[in-house]
């Protein structure tokens, strides 16, 4: 509601405003509008007086062009042109009244103390509402309570459709009369369903009306997703909007994984069959081989705007400026500002015509950086303004970072952790435990995660399944699913060592994303799988060493699906094993019934 007072000069002298009640507020929705009276739809009418003005004034001009080329008084007018002058009066009228009525309200605006309501859409009346000032698990507004059995009752008189129940409900015996109220209001479109908790105060509550909202508005039944034991206030303002439940993904364990020493159990979040096993199997097979060794070569988030000059000239001078190493501590003293752990690490440039794209890198502590990252490159920004006025900055990130596409720039230059892992697999463990030879998986190797992955054109895709297990690892964990794209790059290397008795396995990933402060690992799930593995929240002694841990494990289980899986296909076994752990044969129907 758009509601507009006359200024006051003294504000502390104002008289309190009058708060509109919600019948007042129902009442005003349901008045008739002055272009209900119209014979045509508004649009219509609107595009008709639009063409009847510009036709006459074309017509008026070009006669009055041929008089004054003729010599013919202007005022000695024909039927036509006396016909046109009507229209045009007539159209300017129309126009004028429609595009004037904000300047004509404004003359006879009722008292300063009235309130005057100028959308007719009553969701728009209540996005103006004063914002909350309570926080979501406080009270419910009292001013919203009172109002909801009024607004209720004027809704049920003045609704022409009536709204039918859904054929299922699946809310508890805990369901009130104002809850039902509720509903009600937002299923008819009275309160927006995204407003239901700073209106309510309740998140769990917000979610439980907002679903059986949907279900009446749907007509389609959501009793298969759970509602209950989720702490929605957990993730109000940070993880998901508008929520009316949560999805449920077993959570598996592979390992122990031996890696640099330690031994960890790897949770796998995945609705996948076998890959919890097989990865499992990769774990077994280095762990008695003695372990697997990670290295990391790189930590540092990239944020990458585009900014546009007048002149290919411009541009190529503050790239200079930028990548000249005399300015560096200058640029990092700017960006360092926005975080304590952020640390910028470098700046590099492209030029596209006018067009310069910066690419900043920086170190952001245990969290995975994107947030931290883009707050420093906006400083920057600002900064550089004053030495380069003429530049237009077209968008904070100009897909040079490149966040969530694959990308050759990450596949070169990194992106988040780099980490290559390793290990040697003995003879007697290749022949037992993954039931394959050296040669026959150094060959597989060569053949499908090389030189397959080159003929199909890939890019960072010379693996078997690293996306499998990265995105099992980073839906248990908390980590933003959506950067499994570059956090996958990954290339699987098999060579015979030992005089080719044994194998070394290695795997090279240039940009694993991961953080264990912010986002979704501070859910209760995603917090207690990075509990077990012994790092969770931020590190106290050394910043930034949980996330580079946690990029080791990633990288090692990964190491451990590319061994197995390759095994698999290697000893012919991989159907076989899919048709065992990935297809039930019980009896679902007996099962459900037996329930």
């Amino acid at each position: 509601m758009d509601v507009r007072r006359r200024p006051v000069k003294n504000q502390s002298h104002q008289r309190p405003v009058k708060q509109p009640t919600a019948g007042e507020l129902l009442k005003a929705y349901n008045q008739p509008k002055p272009s209900d009276a119209l014979p045509l739809p508004l649009y219509l009418t609107n595009g008709l007086f639009f063409t009847i003005f510009f036709s006459v004034m074309y017509f008026l001009l070009h006669r009055w062009r041929e008089k004054i080329r003729n010599s013919v008084p202007l005022h000695v007018l024909t039927f036509s042109e006396l016909a046109a002058v009507a229209s045009l009066i007539a159209s300017v009228v129309y126009l004028v009244g429609f595009f004037g009525i904000e300047f004509v309200q404004s003359i006879f605006r009722p008292s300063p103390d009235s309130w005057e309501i100028e959308d007719d859409s009553l969701d728009q009346i209540m996005l103006a509402e004063d914002k909350p000032t309570k926080q979501c698990g406080e009270l419910l507004i009292p001013r919203i309570v009172a109002a909801t059995t009024e607004v209720a009752e004027m809704t049920k008189e003045n609704n022409k459709e009536k709204i039918k129940p859904p054929p299922v409900t699946d809310h508890s015996s805990s369901w009130s009369v104002e809850d039902e109220e509720i509903v009600k209001l937002v299923v008819d479109g009275s309160l927006p369903s995204y407003s239901l908790e700073s209106k309510l105060g309740d998140c769990k509550r917000a979610a439980k009306i907002r679903r059986e909202a949907l279900q009446r508005i749907t007509g389609k039944s959501l009793s298969g997703l759970p509602l209950e034991g989720f702490d929605y206030e957990s993730i109000l303002g940070q993880c998901c909007e508008m929520p009316v439940g949560y999805v449920q993904i077993p959570v598996g364990i592979a390992g122990p994984l031996l890696l640099n020493g330690a031994e960890f159990s790897v949770p796998m979040a995945t609705t996948e069959g076998c890959l919890v096993a097989s990865t499992n199997r990769g774990c077994k097979a280095i762990y008695v081989s003695g372990g697997a060794t990670c290295i990391l070569m790189k930590d540092g988030m990239t944020r990458a705007p585009v900014v546009r000059f007048s002149s290919v000239k411009r541009a190529a001078e503050l790239k200079q400026f930028l990548e000249d190493p005399m300015n560096f501590e200058t640029l990092a003293l700017v960006f360092n500002k926005s975080s304590r752990f952020g640390r910028l690490q470098s700046v590099k440039c492209a030029i596209a015509g006018k067009n310069l794209y910066i690419r900043f890198c920086c170190a952001t502590g245990d969290a995975m950086g994107m947030n931290m990252v883009s707050k420093g490159v906006q400083n920057v920004l600002d900064f550089l303004h004053d030495d380069f006025p003429d530049m237009d900055v077209m968008g904070i990130s100009g897909n040079y970072c490149s966040d969530k596409k694959p990308a050759a720039v990450n596949w070169i230059e990194g992106r988040g952790k780099s980490v290559v892992c390793e290990a040697v697999i003995k003879e007697e463990v290749v022949h037992k435990v993954l039931k394959t030879t050296v040669p026959a998986l150094v060959e597989l190797n060569m053949l499908k995660n090389l030189t397959g992955s080159a003929m199909a054109g890939a890019l960072g895709g010379f693996n078997a399944h690293a996306s499998n297990i990265v995105s099992a690892v980073y839906l248990a964990t908390g980590q933003d699913p959506a950067q499994n794209v570059e956090s996958s790059h990954c290339i699987t290397m098999m060579e015979a060592v030992n005089d080719g008795k044994d194998l070394h396995i290695s795997v090279s990933m240039p940009s694993i994303e991961v953080g264990t402060v912010g986002g979704g690992t501070q859910l209760a799930s995603q917090s207690a799988c990075l509990n077990l593995l012994g790092v969770k929240g931020a590190s106290k002694d050394e910043p930034g060493s949980n996330a580079r841990v946690l990029a080791t494990i990633v990288a090692g289980s990964v190491l451990a699906g590319e061994l197995s899986l390759m095994s698999a296909i290697s000893a012919g076994q991989l159907v076989k094993s899919h048709m065992k752990y990935n297809r039930s044969t019980r009896d679902m129907s007996k099962l459900t019934s037996s329930n």
